[in-house]
């Protein structure tokens, strides 16, 4: 590690929000290296057990004593200017910094940080990276949105100046990062609250790009025109891959997939043969960030043995397209973070890959404006399962002032000629699977917020 003293100043650091899954791991890291570490979070969770578990204090709800004896207060994006503790930070002139902004302090004391960003499947593409470096024995510090079961976890402490990381383009805050590589998977239409439309978004990535070094590496999606447009923004080394555009440096031929879904092809890098991949995570999707992956492992010199092992166990992170068990013996569940057009897409097309006999999704929106900005586009994604269910959209970060709700996605989708009901309640929405469903069938809960809970109430 290049240097972890220059954040020695802050030896007690205090966390708003510290169960979240970023929030959580950089608590973890610093208390690693010696940190006086607690902190605070609305909720209780199985992330908080693990922290108090570790011996990180935390407290539920607020208390504004606790901040009284700290040298850092760091707060998610999530937390309101009004929220007590951080009230009491203010007025007591104890430095305050917003979580993407500490997180690039931290970026900073690697000699080599490698960020995974995208609009979507940076969680696991950044696993998939992470395992090949930690069977190529490269001792990684990692940080990734999930749990990850290969480390236990959502982060790792290694001993060496390697740093994997998780990157989000939302508020831009991955340009506080210190990145030396970095993967850009995709640019499209998300976090429209924010960004307005996808130009700025684009922009966003510009300037994410430009923070490379010369002697950096960006490796990009040569199939995303907006990622290739990336390459003129930067003088750091450039790899390319894809699937459709042959002139890529990295190339898949040759596509299969078996009954689960699961992937197989031929990878040429630069016209030459390179490898055969499987992959044990279905979806063409995943495909592509196999393909990202390999380039930037490749880039570090691992082996083509070790890269293609590796992504055989990769058997996907906490919530992509996780198998959560049958019911009525041969009825399985599946349960994804998918929470945009394109990725739930991409989840259908993964769906479809598998023998069953009907589909049913269960979808919850996940934010207003994002499913106000994109109701169309929800509502013609939903159109490729056979049997879909909507629930109310969980707000998030959100207040209700769009004037939408899940019963107007419904009313789309069943105009598009759908099947489709809406049902608030998830134990109403339990007891219609489970008297409509027939043998065979494959259910999955698809959203990023607590759709997730339906699963186990399906397969217990």
């Amino acid at each position: 590690m290049k240097d972890i003293n220059s954040l020695i100043k802050y030896k007690k650091i205090y966390f708003i929000g510290i169960g979240g899954v970023s929030m959580s791991g950089i608590a973890h890291t610093l208390k690693h290296f010696g940190f006086d570490i607690s902190g605070s979070d609305a909720n209780n969770s199985d992330t908080i057990k693990v922290l108090i578990d570790s011996g990180i204090p935390v407290c539920i709800g607020s208390n504004p004593e606790n901040i009284k004896n700290v040298d850092l207060v760091v707060y998610t994006a999530a937390i309101s200017k009004d929220n007590p503790e951080l009230v009491m930070a203010h007025n007591l002139n104890i430095p305050t910094m917003e979580r993407a902004v500490f997180l690039g302090l931290l970026t900073k004391c690697f000699n080599d940080t490698i960020t995974i960003s995208g609009t979507h499947g940076k969680t696991t593409t950044t696993s998939m990276v992470s395992l090949c470096f930690l069977n190529a024995k490269l001792n990684p510090s990692i940080q990734v949105g999930a749990y990850l079961k290969n480390i236990s976890g959502n982060y790792t402490v290694g001993n060496s100046d390697y740093f994997i990381l998780e990157a989000c383009e939302y508020v831009e805050s991955f340009l506080h990062f210190f990145p030396k590589s970095a993967i850009v998977l995709n640019i499209d239409n998300d976090h429209l609250d924010y960004f307005k439309n996808i130009d700025n978004i684009e922009k966003a990535f510009i300037k994410y790009v430009k923070l490379l070094p010369d002697n950096g590496l960006l490796v990009t999606n040569a199939d995303d025109n907006r990622c290739l447009n990336l390459i003129n923004f930067t003088s750091a080394k450039v790899i390319t891959y894809g699937i459709d555009n042959d002139k890529a440096d990295f190339v898949a031929k040759n596509i299969l997939f078996d009954d689960n879904g699961f992937y197989e092809f031929d990878v040429y890098c630069n016209n030459q043969f390179y490898s055969h991949i499987k992959l044990s995570v279905p979806g063409r999707h995943n495909v592509l960030n196999a393909l990202a992956c390999i380039a930037m492992c490749s880039y570090y010199n691992i082996n083509p043995e070790i890269i293609k092992s590796s992504l055989l166990e990769f058997t996907g992170a906490n919530r992509r397209m996780e198998f959560k068990g049958t019911f009525n013996n041969n009825i399985s569940v599946f349960d994804d973070y998918a929470h945009h057009p394109t990725e739930i897409k991409a989840t259908a097309l993964a769906v479809k890959n598998k023998k069953f006999n009907k589909s049913w999704a269960i979808f919850q929106p996940h934010t207003y404006s994002r499913t106000k900005n994109l109701l169309n586009e929800f509502a013609e994604a939903l159109l490729n399962f056979d049997n879909i269910i909507i629930t109310d959209i969980y707000a998030a970060r959100e207040q209700d002032i769009y004037n939408i709700s899940s019963k107007d996605l419904a009313n789309k989708v069943k105009s598009l000629g759908g099947n489709v009901e809406y049902i608030s309640d998830f134990t109403d929405i339990v007891s219609y699977i489970k008297k409509n469903v027939n043998d065979n069938d494959i259910v999955i809960t698809i959203g990023a917020g607590t759709v997730t809970e339906i699963g186990p109430m399906l397969v217990k």
